[in-house]
Parts: structure tokens; sequence; C-alpha cells
């Protein structure tokens, strides 16, 4: 079976629907969204109804959460006071925008999947088994005691904005990226593709150019939204 994986959407609506063009043409059989709806940009529900009209299974992300049970945290990590205050600016504004239907919506996502396709085991989730926030970066300490605590065969993850595909002590752990804020250098979004068979699993990543500058535009042109995340959509940085 050949998934496509999506993951950290983050309300960039011009990104979703270029990737979702593009992964038309990759013959996929199904496609799964690893959380991270909202947040950053400024079309929140725009991106939740599309994924909502293309009935594509969702896990709930840590800002997805936050926005549903309107919380007072995002969840996110940030070095600065700065950082920490542009946040909350953008979670109380997805928290106005974001319509009680889509709330619920959001509410109602699982946090964690379990799936076995063709004898493996796979496991959904958006940051990590432990919590939706923990960042499993590829060569972390963290991703290491995942796949030595906890059952699985193949785990899925987000929540980095970093795609990348590891075997650690024969089992396999692969990130979505982002397929609206991405943290790799360059403004393109990111998904992944597996190909899963009995007797292997197929990656690849693909990178997919959409009008990053419109969406930078957007927010700036945004009353609330600080105007400093329009160069991260513009650069692919973090």
């Amino acid at each position: 079976m050949k998934i496509a994986f999506i993951s950290d959407i983050h309300a960039n609506i011009f990104a979703l629907k270029k990737v979702l063009k593009d992964i038309k043409t990759q013959n996929v059989d199904k496609t799964i969204c690893l959380g991270d709806l909202v947040g950053y940009a400024p079309y929140p529900n725009e991106v939740i109804n599309l994924i909502r009209e293309k009935d594509i299974f969702t896990i709930q992300g840590n800002y997805d959460e936050s926005t549903g049970e309107e919380l007072m945290a995002c969840g996110c990590d940030y070095d600065t006071k700065e950082e920490t205050e542009n946040a909350n600016k953008s979670l109380f504004w997805t928290q106005d925008e974001v319509n009680e239907k889509n709330k619920k919506w959001l509410t109602n996502l699982p946090k964690e999947k379990k799936i076995e396709i063709e004898g493996w085991n796979l496991y959904l989730v958006h940051g990590s088994p432990r919590k939706n926030n923990e960042y499993l970066y590829a060569n972390s300490k963290e991703v290491k005691e995942i796949a030595k605590k906890f059952d699985f065969d193949l785990l899925l993850s987000g929540h980095i904005h970093l795609p990348y595909f590891k075997v650690i002590n024969g089992k396999y752990v692969v990130n979505a990226g982002s397929a609206g804020k991405p943290k790799h250098g360059n403004p393109r979004a990111t998904y992944v593709i597996l190909d899963i068979k009995k007797d292997s699993i197929d990656f690849r990543s693909r990178e997919v150019e959409y009008n990053a500058e419109k969406i930078a535009t957007a927010i700036e042109a945004n009353e609330v939204l600080p105007d400093e995340f329009a160069s991260l959509f513009r650069n692919g940085g973090s």
C-alpha cells in the first residue's frame, strides 16, 4: 500500500492545495495527516474545511488541541520572551478565528492511532507516543528512547517540520516534514510517501513549490499575527 503522509500545515491553505495536487500525481492509495492544521498563518478554517472535505484521516497536533480546547499555550517550544509573546498572539487569534464547528472537530481528533498494513505495525502520532509536543529529531536521545520503550514496527510523526527516515534497533522512524511551514531552509512544502509491502518499506520525501510570498503577504496584512512570521514562510526557517 502506498500512503502519503502530510503534517504541520499551520493554516497555509496555498501550500496545502499544492501538496494535495502533487499527491494526486503520485498514485497513492491513501493520505494521512499527522496534525497541526492551524496556527501562525491566517487560514485555519480554510485548511480544516479542505481536510474534512477530502476526508483525510487526521491525528490531533498540539496546536489543534490548544485551539479546539482553548488552552492558554500552544505547547510549542520557544527560546525567547518575544517568541513566546508572538506565539500567544497567534494562538489567541486562531482560537477566535476558528468557528465552533471546527473547534469541536479539532477537539475530537485522536491523539494517536495504531494500524496494521501488510503485516507491519504502524504507530501514528503528532509529536511522540509520550506527548504530542515532544520533538523527535533524527539523531536525538528522545527518538532512541522511543524506539526502545514503545512497541511498533514503524513510527510516523510530525511536529519538527523536517522530514526523515531512520532505522533504530530494527524499527523504522519517519517524520512527515511540513506541508505548510517547512524548516529545512527553503519555502517548498514537504511531505513523504511510504510504499509499504510485506517484505519492504520504500520511503520518498517530496518538496512542492507554491507561492510562499502569497502566504507571507497575507500574514503581514493581518492586524494581529506578528509580521515576523512572514519571513518564516518566505525562507523556510524556524
